[in-house]
C-alpha cells in the first residue's frame, strides 16, 4: 500500500480521552519521501500537551502479522511508523468510566497517534519490514506500575485483520489477563503540601482520600532539602503547594526572615525545578501582600509586584519561581478563613466572652474561605484552564476588618457597636516586637477566574454560613 502524500497536518479525536490521531504531511517523489514525524511547536498549536519525550525507540518487524501487546505503561507515547503499515488497537486501562473503551485504526507513515499514560497499546504489522517507532517521556523503570490485557480478550473484541491463531505471539503476551482480571492504571499522583494547615484541610476535604492522593506536612517532606530523589516524580501529575511561612510580623526578625525566605522562596524554586523536569503541574498559593496596597481599583493578575514587608517579598519571590514552570497555576488570595485559628473565630470568641475589641478599620479587602480556594484549584485543573496567575477571593463588596468584625458580632447575636474601629498605626502603637507593614487595599479583581467558568462565592454569604456553623 502506497503512502498517502499531501495530507494537511491535523488531529482526529477518538472515543478514548486523550488518545489523539494526527495526520502528517508526507512529501515524496520518485526518490522517496520526507516527513516531520514530530514537531513540537506545530503539535502544541494543535492542542497536544507538551509531553516532553526523553527517549526514541524503534521496533523492526520483518514479517507480516507480527502482533504485540496489549501493554499499558505509566508514561505517554507518540507512536508512528517509519516504514510499512500497522493495524493499531488501543484499550483504555485507566481507572474511571472509560475503562475498557477500544479504538483501532491503520497507521502508515502519514499518520501518528498520541497515546496517554495508562492506555493499552498493541499492533499487528500489515506489511513486511515495518519499522514501528515511538517517543516516550520517561525511561523504563522496574518500579513503574504496568497493566496488560490479553490480545484475544472477548470484551475488547478487537477485529484483528489477521486472525490471532494465524500469527506468532509471544508466550508472555499470550499469558496476559482478560479485562476482568486487569489491574487498572491509577491516575498520576497528586501531592498536597501543607496538608495540616487551614487550606490543607480544605484540600483534603475537596480531593478526598483516594490512593493516588498524598498529603504531606514538612515532617513528611521537607521541601527545603534536596527534592530530586525524594519521590519517583514521573508518577506525579499535580503538586499543590499550600505550605508557607505566614508569621507576617516575625518575618521581620532575623530568624523569621531566614525561615520565611526558605519556605516561601527557596522551597518554591525547588518545587518548580522538580515540576518542570517531570511535566508536573504546580499549583502555588500567592498573597495580596505582594502588593503595596496603594491602588484604588482591584488588583489584576498582571499588576506590578510591590511588596512592603519581608513576608510580602518572599511571597513575591515564590510567585516568580513558580512561574518558570511550563505548567503552573499561581492562585493569589487574601484574608484567608478556614478550619483553625483565624480572625472570624477570634471575633466570635470575643463576642461571647463580653470583650469589646479595637479592630483595624483602614485596611480594606475581601474574606476568602478555604473551601472556595480548594474548589477553585480543583476547577482550574479539571477544565484545563490556561496556565498562569489567578486571583481567587470571595466575591462582593470590599469591607474593612472592623466592618467584618461587626458582622461577626451581629451574626453571633451581639451588639456590633461593641467594635471600635482604629487605624493600623493606632492598633500597633503599643506593639512589643516588630510590626510588618500591611497593604491598606487588598481587593483583587476576579474577572480572569470567572472567565474560566468558576464563580467565586459572595464573601458575605460564606461568612454567614461560617458563623452559623460555629454556633452548632
Amino acid at each position: 500500500m502506497s503512502i498517502e502524500f499531501g495530507k494537511r497536518l491535523g488531529r482526529i479525536e477518538t472515543p478514548i480521552p486523550g488518545l489523539v490521531v494526527f495526520d502528517l504531511p508526507v512529501h515524496g517523489d520518485s526518490r522517496g519521501w520526507f516527513k516531520e514525524n514530530w514537531q513540537r511547536e506545530k503539535m502544541l498549536e494543535l492542542g497536544l500537551e507538551d509531553f516532553g519525550p526523553v527517549q526514541n525507540n524503534i521496533s523492526f518487524n520483518d514479517a507480516v502479522g507480527t502482533t504485540r501487546g496489549i501493554h499499558a505503561e505509566p508514561w505517554d507515547k507518540w507512536v508512528s511508523v517509519a516504514t510499512g503499515r500497522i493495524f493499531g488497537a488501543w484499550v483504555d486501562l485507566r481507572e474511571g468510566p472509560n475503562f475498557g473503551t477500544v479504538f483501532s485504526i491503520e497507521i502508515d507513515a502519514s499518520r501518528a497517534i498520541y497515546v496517554p499514560r495508562g492506555v493499552g497499546n498493541s499492533y499487528q504489522t500489515l506489511e513486511r519490514d515495518t519499522a514501528y517507532t515511538y517517543l516516550v517521556n520517561d525511561h523504563w523503570s522496574p518500579d513503574a506500575a504496568y497493566s496488560f490485557l490479553n490480545l484475544a480478550d472477548e470484551t475488547a473484541a478487537i477485529a484483528w485483520p489477521i486472525p490471532l491463531d494465524e500469527v506468532e505471539i509471544s508466550e508472555k503476551d499470550k499469558a496476559h489477563p482478560r479485562l476482568g482480571g486487569v489491574q487498572p492504571i491509577s491516575p498520576r499522583r497528586i501531592l498536597v503540601l501543607g496538608a495540616y494547615g487551614q487550606l490543607g484541610r480544605a484540600l483534603r476535604a475537596r480531593f478526598g482520600e483516594a490512593d493516588h492522593i498524598e498529603y504531606a506536612s514538612r515532617t513528611d517532606l521537607d521541601v527545603t532539602q534536596d527534592l530530586a530523589t525524594a519521590r519517583r516524580w514521573r508518577d506525579y501529575g499535580l503538586i499543590v503547594n499550600a505550605a508557607a511561612y505566614t508569621a507576617v510580623d516575625l518575618a521581620e526578625t532575623l530568624e523569621g526572615r531566614e525561615q520565611a525566605w526558605a519556605a516561601n522562596g527557596s522551597a518554591v524554586a525547588a518545587l518548580a525545578r522538580v515540576a518542570d523536569a517531570h511535566g508536573i503541574t504546580l499549583v502555588h498559593i500567592s498573597s495580596d501582600y505582594v502588593f503595596d496596597g496603594s491602588s484604588t481599583v482591584p488588583y489584576t493578575e498582571d499588576a506590578p509586584l510591590r511588596p512592603l514587608s519581608v513576608y510580602g517579598q518572599t511571597k513575591a519571590a515564590g510567585d516568580l519561581a513558580a512561574a518558570i514552570t511550563a505548567r503552573h497555576y499561581i492562585v493569589r488570595t487574601s484574608w484567608v478563613i478556614g478550619e483553625g485559628a483565624n480572625f472570624v473565630r477570634t471575633m466570635y470568641s470575643l463576642a461571647g466572652r463580653g470583650i469589646n475589641p479595637r479592630v483595624v478599620g483602614d485596611q480594606v479587602g475581601r474574606l476568602t474561605f478555604t473551601e472556595d480556594i480548594a474548589d477553585a484549584i480543583a476547577h482550574l485543573c479539571a477544565v484545563g484552564a490556561p496556565y498562569g496567575v489567578y486571583n481567587v477571593t470571595g466575591a462582593g463588596q470590599a469591607r474593612s476588618w472592623a466592618e467584618i468584625a461587626k458582622d461577626v458580632f451581629a451574626l453571633a447575636g451581639h451588639d456590633p457597636e461593641r467594635i471600635t474601629p482604629v487605624t493600623t498605626n493606632e492598633y500597633f502603637a503599643d506593639a512589643d516586637g516588630p510590626v510588618a507593614p500591611r497593604p491598606l487595599y487588598s481587593v483583587l479583581d476576579l474577572a480572569k477566574v470567572s472567565a474560566t467558568g468558576y464563580s467565586p462565592a459572595p464573601a458575605d454569604d460564606s461568612l454567614r454560613a461560617y458563623v452559623a456553623a460555629l454556633k452548632d
